[in-house]
């Protein structure tokens, strides 16, 4: 029997751990946001998350330079109770009402969508990665918002970050640590 080396897995991080990739030698500020969060703001913050088959929506407004972003586990779930937004059906409809409550305006607003991983799905367009990724073109699409950037799919997680000031995103795979 042949033996196979672990595969990294963010997903299964504890917190503790995860907050090892929050960067505190950086001067700007940082938020790191975890899985069922969501996080907005006019500050010159950059929001980062690690994403694996979750995904996470970006929307900024580049009059208001203001923006936010959420991260979610699984796209349908209960509107209620304190995992509320781990759900793609919840965390959306939340994030744009937070950046509307910002100031900020629908038509001024564009978005990101990232993640979506489906490391071991067979048929990848039923995968919960996939299923996130298609909640969030939906939810954006009917909401009038225009998508200008998203990296979705594969089979590696990524890393984000999203910079509140100028509403740039970076991302870094984790097969790019191999």
């Amino acid at each position: 029997m042949k033996e196979t080396s672990a595969k990294f897995n963010p997903a299964v991080l504890p917190a503790e751990v995860m907050k090892n990739f929050e960067s505190a030698d950086s001067s700007e500020a940082r938020h790191f946001l975890y899985p069922g969060q969501v996080f907005v703001t006019r500050d010159p913050i950059t929001i980062s998350t690690i994403l694996g088959s979750c995904a996470a929506v970006c929307l900024w407004d580049r009059h208001k330079r203001a923006g936010g972003m959420n991260h979610y586990l699984l796209p349908d779930g209960l509107g209620e109770g304190p995992n509320r937004l781990r759900y793609g059906n919840v965390a959306n409809p939340e994030l744009l009402k937070q950046v509307l409550a910002l100031g900020c305006e629908v038509r001024n607003l564009q978005a990101k969508i990232f993640g979506g991983s489906s490391a071991f799905a067979v048929d990848l367009s039923q995968s919960v990665g996939s299923r996130n990724v298609e909640l969030a073109e939906s939810f954006l699409r009917s909401a009038g918002i225009p998508v200008v950037e998203r990296e979705v799919s594969g089979k590696h997680g990524r890393r984000l970050n999203f910079r509140v000031v100028d509403g740039v995103t970076t991302i870094r795979s984790f097969e790019q640590l191999k």
